[in-house]
């Protein structure tokens, strides 16, 4: 399960190979008509690495894209064509063609300055209503409307989200950079919302192209291979899949979700291929078990609120049975946060009494080490989680250390916002509506689990008539919603 500010979370975005899960020359092809008209103002292409002199004739073939002359084909044209130089390029051509729209079609501040000066010396509301027109728009950078322009075009949107994946890895330290895809992160974020999105039931009957990405996008629990998948659709299963309309054929967003009795407590049991199917008429519960990002270029893009919600709604019409609405969720950064406390803090993590429970299962030699506390040295023993006498000493701290992981580590909020929760997952449930459930103990044994969050996970809840509620609680107010049993954790309960 991922997610991201109340997004879908890097860590379970699926890494495609390249920019483009599809052949560059596909995209190529389907803008070379569009393109022809523009190709001789361009004059040859550039060179795959472009140089400094093929630079110089690009930023004229952008500035040609800026002045729009001729009327809405031509411009059609001049973008296509633009879009078919970047794809031609080798990755250092492609930083350098970013390069050359960061640096050269960026704010021009000498206008921006101007504009203050006018916004200030206005005497009258026209004035200030006009001066501040003038001020916003010297503030958008020329290279917006450049980049606009690929929506006129046949997968110009998805062009861009892919574009974006590419600037997220290259944008890194480099501050030019790092403004352009903030530009364009923000353009991105402007059309896509969950109230644009259209919501479609992914069957094993779905088209095979679906089918396959949906096995390539599972970022949280790998599918391996086609009888994995079939069982992952079979009649006590429910696959969801979302589409924006300019990009109707790749999906964004895939949630897989278990018809069962009761909550699930473990990930393995949930996805048994042994198992026998159940009958989805006699479950009582609904269990999200993945939520994957397909597309990385949307990454840290809201989709907007109840997302969880509009499944549930779904389901809830089909299956009038069902009462409870929860996720099996990772907690995908309690390893990280705890190693930093342990180095911070040491063995001051342990309760009175844990310290010596684990010392009595860690060899002399090891309780002696000088400088490393039991339980740091407990959790560097090899498959410690298969030896029942530490595991069982260990599971006291760290479900409380989970606990208060989940409950107390924030963040500090966006533009002066609250506090949010620092898990990236449960920011994404608590953002949606959700509250915390219940912590559970060896959930996920698989080596991405133990390694993540020592192979526990939690339940987040969704009671429908509460999601609203609590979701304005904690995103007014930072407030987490958490069971009695989750609080009695913090506790030592």
């Amino acid at each position: 399960m991922s997610d991201t500010d109340t997004t879908i979370e890097p860590a379970g975005t699926a890494q495609p190979a390249g920019l483009f899960d599809r052949a560059l020359e596909n995209l190529r092809a389907r803008w070379r008509d569009i393109a022809a008209s523009a190709r001789e103002a361009v004059g040859a292409a550039p060179r795959p690495h472009l140089p400094r002199e093929d630079a110089e004739r690009l930023k004229a073939q952008m500035q040609a894209c800026l002045e729009a002359r001729g009327g809405e084909v031509s411009a059609r044209a001049r973008a296509a064509q633009l879009g078919r130089t970047y794809l031609a390029l080798d990755p250092n051509g492609r930083r350098n063609f970013l390069g050359v729209l960061a640096r050269d079609f960026d704010v021009d501040r000498a206008a921006v300055d101007a504009a203050v000066d006018a916004f200030h010396a206005a005497s009258d509301p026209a004035a200030r209503g006009r001066a501040e027109r003038a001020l916003r728009r010297a503030l958008e950078p020329p290279r917006l409307t450049l980049l606009t322009q690929f929506n006129a075009l046949p997968e110009g949107v998805k062009f861009l989200v892919d574009l974006r994946a590419e600037l997220l890895e290259m944008a890194a330290g480099v501050p030019e950079l790092k403004a352009l895809e903030d530009d364009l992160k923000n353009l991105l974020r402007g059309w896509f919302d969950v109230g644009f999105l259209e919501m479609r039931r992914i069957t094993w009957d779905s088209p095979a192209s679906l089918l396959e990405k949906l096995i390539k996008y599972e970022a949280v629990h790998e599918i391996r291979g086609w009888q994995d998948l079939k069982d992952r659709l079979d009649s006590d299963r429910r696959c969801f899949a979302f589409f924006h309309p300019r990009m109707p054929d790749e999906p964004l967003i895939f949630v897989e979700v278990a018809l069962v009795e009761g909550m699930s407590d473990n990930v393995q049991a949930l996805l048994d291929p042994s198992a026998p199917v159940y009958d989805p008429k006699a479950a009582d519960s609904a269990i999200f078990y993945s939520i994957s990002n397909a597309q990385k270029g949307l990454a840290g893009i809201s989709f907007g609120n109840f997302l969880i919600k509009r499944v549930a709604d779904g389901l809830a019409s089909e299956f009038s049975n069902l009462k409870t609405f929860a996720t099996l969720s990772p907690i995908p950064g309690f390893r990280r946060w705890l190693d930093v406390e342990l180095a911070r803090r040491g063995d001051a993590l342990l309760a009175a009494g844990e310290r010596e429970k684990l010392a009595e299962w860690l060899d002399l030699a090891e309780a002696a080490a000088p400088g490393r506390g039991v339980l740091e040295m407990a959790l560097a023993r090899e498959a410690w989680y298969a030896h029942e006498g530490l595991a069982k000493a260990l599971k006291a701290p760290l479900m409380r250390l989970g606990a208060q992981y989940l409950m107390e580590a924030k963040t500090d909020g966006r533009d002066g916002g609250p506090a949010r929760a620092r898990d990236p997952v449960a920011h994404f449930h608590l953002s949606n509506g959700a509250r915390m459930e219940r912590l559970n103990w060896m959930a996920d044994r698989s080596h991405k689990g133990l390694q993540q969050s020592c192979g526990m996970m939690i339940n987040y809840r969704y009671r429908l008539n509460e999601v609203e509620a609590n979701h304005e609680a904690y995103s007014g107010e930072g407030k987490v919603n958490a069971s009695s049993a989750m609080r009695g954790l913090l506790k030592g309960g």
